[in-house]
């Protein structure tokens, strides 16, 4: 049967499992939307196209499935920049689609044209750093692989963001339907583990007297929580996490020793260079803010694990002695099946849980002025956390008070504001996630990046999408003026700035609005507000001079 382009475009959508798509319309796109009308997909409306990029950047973090996004050319497309390059660093599985001018003005000044021809934006150059696959698709008789590309990528476990472009004209050229048959549109997962590796890794368990695991995101996005449990409590070993990690295990947990990094307190750096002889790296990219600049002392004189789905970060930044690419979850099930197999010891080092005790109660002066500074903020964490002790998804752009104040558990999901770190995510991102799970979903963001974003409250409005926005204001870009204050000689400049009535403003978009300014007015904070059904807006007043206790090395 013969379809539409647009039509078969759709199609594909649907058979990779999108179920939503945040965008904006315009002239060049519209025989897409044209073919939404009638598809299950949901179509939601943005009020920025970048937006809809974070929106489908938070809706994959909190579904594990595909975002998608889509935009008209020129402007539209480019608005998409900044969301689709944190989708990439951050390896998400984004399909972002575009509208193109008809081929036949290519070149000739068309009204938002992006084709590269004539002096014209060249938008595949644009995207092509900040995608894994680009592709301007001009003509329907290598359709078919082009999609097959874009689904080899999107369905990979090493995902990334996608972006094909469709002129105008093509989209309502007809195609046979029989050509999506020639698309994958699934996954295929390879559950093959060397059992050379899995007793390599075991051996040097074994062998070790304090391990420690380092804990990173793949250790949840392999749904692998509950088997790093298992290990680091059958084998009584430690565990910290990357920022991303939180969570991998119950930070309430006894042998936790919360996240690792130049922002955070410092147990777990102090317990890898003081104690721990072997290192089990899992699914941990070892970063600049991880690996404390990568400091020498944290791998020195130490065995090395690492573990991960993707070959790229194997040994990128440290030389392992045993390193395995594979899925977190299976190759840590093939371990512990090992264990109990050969009926392996746990560590009989001091009581373990005695030291991680000692540790995370033993803080340093840094960590004491941070939690004085910042005892509202402190506060309001713990005050979550025995509110919403599961069931909640939080995105997180003000991620230095969250890493050192807030316990993730194992049913809780935390999302950080990583990838190329930009302001203003975490709001939109929020929202995308909570089209992807019914759960009470929170935003912590600065008034800085708030206002990057504030407009999309009015995309939760609109599709009546309950959230919570947790804005810490202060009057100023903090890390700015951090910087400025410690190393430029309190040379303040262009970063302090006059911030609107936020309780007009809330109300002007009909939602609801609490401003916290002692920890008084946090007392009946989660009785007076519907932190479930609701869409509320609380601000927590900061004063504009008081930093966190690290110093920043830019």
């Amino acid at each position: 049967m013969k379809i539409k382009v647009s039509e078969l475009l759709v199609k594909y959508m649907e058979r990779l499992g999108i179920e939503t798509i945040f965008g904006m319309p315009g002239a060049h796109i519209l025989p897409v939307y044209n073919s939404l009308y009638e598809s299950p997909i949901q179509s939601v409306l943005v009020k920025h196209e970048q937006g809809a990029a974070f929106m489908a950047s938070g809706y994959a973090r909190a579904s594990g499935k595909i975002g998608a996004c889509i935009t008209t050319a020129g402007p539209g497309a480019t608005n998409l920049v900044t969301g689709i390059a944190n989708a990439y660093v951050d390896k998400q599985p984004i399909l972002a689609i575009t509208g193109e001018t008809a081929t036949h003005i290519f070149g000739r000044g068309g009204l938002q044209e992006s084709s590269g021809e004539g002096g014209s934006i060249d938008q595949n150059s644009v995207f092509k750093s900040i995608t894994n696959y680009t592709r301007l698709v001009e003509r329907t008789d290598y359709l078919a692989n082009v999609l097959n590309h874009a689904s080899k990528i999107l369905l990979s476990a090493n995902p990334g963001p996608v972006l094909l472009s469709f002129p105008f004209n093509l989209q309502q050229e007809e195609v046979d339907d029989s050509l999506l048959d020639e698309v994958k549109t699934s996954r295929h997962v390879d559950t093959e583990q060397s059992s050379k590796t899995i007793e390599s890794f075991t051996d040097l368990l074994v062998n070790a007297k304090n391990p420690i695991i380092i804990a990173g995101y793949g250790c949840i996005s392999s749904g692998g929580q509950q088997a790093v449990t298992e290990l680091s409590e059958i084998m009584r070993i430690p565990v910290t996490t990357s920022l991303k990690g939180k969570g991998a295990v119950d930070e309430q947990s006894n042998y936790a020793l919360g996240s690792m990094g130049v922002t955070s307190y410092g147990n777990a750096r102090q317990y890898i260079t003081e104690k721990a002889d072997l290192l089990i790296v899992l699914g941990a990219g070892f970063n600049e803010r991880t690996s404390y600049l990568w400091e020498n002392d944290l791998m020195q004189n130490k065995k090395i694990i690492q573990v991960d789905i993707d070959e790229a970060q194997l040994e990128k930044v440290f030389k392992a002695d045993v390193a395995i690419q594979g899925d977190i979850e299976k190759v840590i099930s093939a371990v512990l099946d090992n264990i109990k197999v050969n009926g392996c010891e746990p560590k009989n080092n001091t009581d373990i849980t005695q030291t991680v005790s000692a540790l995370n109660n033993s803080i340093g002066e840094n960590a004491k002025t941070f939690n004085q500074r910042f005892a509202l903020v402190k506060r309001f964490y713990e005050t979550l956390e025995k509110t919403f002790p599961e069931n909640i998804q939080l995105f997180d752009d003000n991620i230095i008070f969250a890493q050192n104040f807030f316990h993730v558990s194992t049913k809780n999901r935390y999302h950080p504001n990583t990838g190329v770190s930009s302001l203003g995510y975490a709001v939109p991102a929020a929202i995308g996630a909570r089209f992807a799970e019914d759960k009470p979903t929170f935003s912590i963001i600065g008034d800085g990046g708030f206002q990057m974003c504030c407009m999309e409250i009015m995309t939760a409005v609109n599709y009546n999408i309950p959230l919570n926005i947790i804005m810490f204001n202060n009057s100023t870009m903090g890390l700015i003026r951090k910087n400025q204050s410690q190393q430029y000689d309190k040379r303040f400049l262009n970063c302090d700035f006059i911030n609107p009535d936020y309780a007009h403003l809330a109300r002007s978009f009909g939602i609801q609005h609490k401003c916290i300014k002692t920890e008084t007015d946090l007392d009946g904070l989660f009785e007076s507000m519907d932190f479930i059904k609701d869409i509320n807006l609380v601000e927590i007043m900061l004063d504009k001079d008081a930093f966190p206790s690290y110093l920043s090395k830019r």
